[in-house]
């Protein structure tokens, strides 16, 4: 722990050494661990209602971590939309934690076949999603509920996570009328939820973010310590 704790520190001191702007990206970015662009931190699958179909459907979903805003969002697909579901170190926290809770009642064979009652029986945390048609159309925004639990399908119990339907969120400059988020359903396996709950870490998040920085400060070193090349004159 101590190690672990000492590792963040140091990422955090290579950060104000490399930024000559961090009180005002402080204020712009209150909750941001590095001035960093958004990264890639792995894949994973989880299954979604089709349409039409009471079968699921399963989807493989990338996570991509926003340094800094501290946002894990998922993008993916569902029903020809476009998501990207931002989960803070909160609501990540608390998936973790809720999951355990999950595999001690599957385990102790206290799960109900009753979904109406069990789909937030762990929880909500406040989401921020946004959806898009296609590149070329608007990028819609909203700020859901997201709801914890579980539910049965096909006779098999799913870890689930429910987004709410939202109201759009309209600039004011905005004319066009305001819509609602679908309503979004993912369900996991034990197995396929690891993977998330890993992927959401803030350790592990903090050590890929310590191996970027270390990487662009050993490339901004090599090139600062490239010999400039003198140039070649003729001599009269």
């Amino acid at each position: 722990m101590k190690r672990l704790t000492t590792y963040i520190l140091a990422v955090a001191v290579i950060l104000l050494v490399l930024s000559c702007k961090t009180v005002d990206l402080s204020k712009k970015y209150p909750n941001m661990v590095a001035d960093l662009d958004p990264v890639s931190v792995g894949t994973f699958d989880a299954q979604f209602d089709r349409m039409f179909s009471t079968k699921a459907r399963k989807t493989e979903i990338e996570a991509i971590f926003h340094p800094r805003f501290n946002y894990v969002s998922l993008e993916f697909k569902q029903d020809l939309i476009t998501y990207r579901q931002f989960w803070d170190q909160a609501a990540r926290k608390q998936f973790a934690a809720s999951l355990e809770l999950y595999k001690k009642d599957f385990e102790n064979r206290k799960l109900s076949n009753n979904n109406r009652r069990t789909k937030s029986v762990y929880g909500k945390v406040n989401g921020h999603v946004e959806w898009e048609l296609s590149k070329f159309t608007k990028t819609r925004v909203s700020y859901p509920i997201i709801e914890i639990g579980y539910q049965f399908k096909e006779n098999t119990p799913f870890f689930t996570t429910f987004m709410r339907s939202t109201k759009e969120t309209v600039d004011k400059e905005d004319d066009s009328d305001a819509t609602y988020s679908q309503p979004v359903t993912m369900y996991f396996t034990r197995a396929q939820a690891d993977v998330l709950a890993g992927i959401f870490d803030q350790a592990r998040l903090m050590e890929l973010i310590g191996t970027q920085i270390n990487k662009i400060k050993g490339e901004y070193d090599e090139y600062k310590d490239t010999p400039t090349p003198k140039a070649n004159y003729d001599e009269y």
